[in-house]
């Protein structure tokens, strides 16, 4: 495996196994990803791995995958961090900016988690994996597993948006709707894993999806010249972009390849139809209860309960940000507004953060010369039951 790479670790209790393991969670929990931080540092600098071509995979050094397989790639190129002036004095903002994944290859974030993800399990023998997913992750699953020939199963809510169930067909996966939601989906692969073969890819049950997400942080930071933003307000269901961006940044300090000391607040968004983390944070809890009949437009924030919900809060606190939700009806509005001031059509997962910041600006929370990060997680155009025209 990766020379850097050392060990996996226990998120909630700090249990070392070794590398090279396979394994899903210890005792329930997700497991993380660590490397040999000190001896990267007298190896490898920043000037170094900026003067590489490439996307994510780039960053082979911070990530798991031994240095002589070929990662299973679609081509992930770095997603462009899009100045927004017209979007940004609307809200209030000097300074805003769009990352925007959804030009990775399966049209979302999900393409870097699965990358690695799919990857691993090559690299350790995986010829069946098994996901539940509420839209993304199951075209990105299916797409990597079929770049691998790796045999793929979803299991997605019934009302999972047209083109993510199609999408997965498309690349020839084994679909089975449920009556239910994702944490349904996901019991149904946790039950019947052992039994079939399936090795489990959901979100933050196995270790290498994060890693991969984390790459959203490190590529932030080389395009910011090596310095971070004041906010990031990032679209939150499983949060693994989340936890990924916060692990990146403690590497990157660890490195030495961060100009001064500033951390971004973190505004983790939800809906106000599935807001776990945000009422969790509200109570001062660290670990957040199911939320019942959660419903949303956003498909990607319909998690109800999410494994690594003390990661997401940790990770929240410690920033100096907050857990908020917006309206669901705010929705389709944002996404006409984004894309009609800066052209970029935004997810309705990422439409929900622009409300969350309208009311922190004015709240005076964040100020008007703060630089400010918004996270477009997916393409607009994989969600047409939100893109009906407007009535009136």
């Amino acid at each position: 495996m990766s020379r850097f790479f050392t060990h996996l670790e226990g998120a909630w209790d700090g249990t070392r196994i070794a590398k090279g393991t396979l394994c899903n969670t210890h005792e329930g929990r997700p497991i993380v990803a660590r490397y040999d931080l000190p001896a990267l540092k007298k190896a490898l600098t920043r000037d170094e791995v900026s003067r590489r071509q490439g996307g994510m995979w780039k960053y082979r050094e911070l990530l798991p995958l031994a240095e002589s397989n070929e990662p299973v790639s679609l081509g992930e190129a770095a997603s462009p961090l899009l100045a927004c002036p017209r979007l940004g004095k609307e809200l209030g903002l000097e300074q805003m900016f769009i990352k925007d994944e959804s030009i990775l290859p399966t049209g979302s974030f999900k393409s870097r988690g699965m990358t690695v993800a799919i990857s691993m399990a090559k690299e350790l023998g995986v010829n069946k994996v098994a996901l539940p997913t509420a839209g993304n992750a199951g075209g990105a699953a299916t797409a990597y597993a079929a770049r691998a020939g790796i045999e793929c199963h979803v299991f997605m809510p019934r009302d999972t948006p047209v083109i993510n169930r199609r999408e997965a067909l498309l690349y020839g996966a084994h679909v089975t709707l449920v009556d239910g939601l994702i944490h349904d989906c996901g019991r149904i692969v946790r039950e019947n894993a052992a039994k079939e073969g399936w090795f489990d890819l959901s979100t933050l049950k196995e270790p290498y999806r994060l890693e991969g997400k984390k790459t959203m942080g490190i590529e932030l930071a080389e395009q910011c010249g090596w310095s971070l933003p004041d906010v990031i307000l990032y679209p939150t269901g499983g949060g693994t972009g989340l936890v990924g961006m916060a692990k990146a940044f403690g590497e990157l300090t660890e490195l030495g390849w961060l100009e001064g000391e500033k951390r971004p607040r973190f505004y983790s968004c939800q809906s106000e139809g599935c807001a776990p983390i945000v009422r969790a944070f509200s109570q001062g809890e660290r670990l957040a209860q199911t939320w019942e009949n959660a419903q949303t437009c956003a498909s990607g924030l319909r998690v109800p309960a999410a494994v690594g919900d003390f990661m997401m809060l940790d990770a929240i606190r410690a920033s100096g940000g907050a857990a908020i939700a917006a309206l669901e009806a705010s929705i389709p509005g944002w996404m006409r507004k984004a894309a009609s001031l800066e052209g970029v059509p935004l997810c309705p997962e990422t439409a929900v953060c622009l409300e969350v910041l309208l009311n922190l600006v004015r709240a005076g929370t964040i100020k008007p010369a703060e630089k400010v990060v918004v996270f477009n997680t997916g393409a607009a155009q994989k969600y047409l039951e939100c893109l009906a025209e407007p009535k009136g």
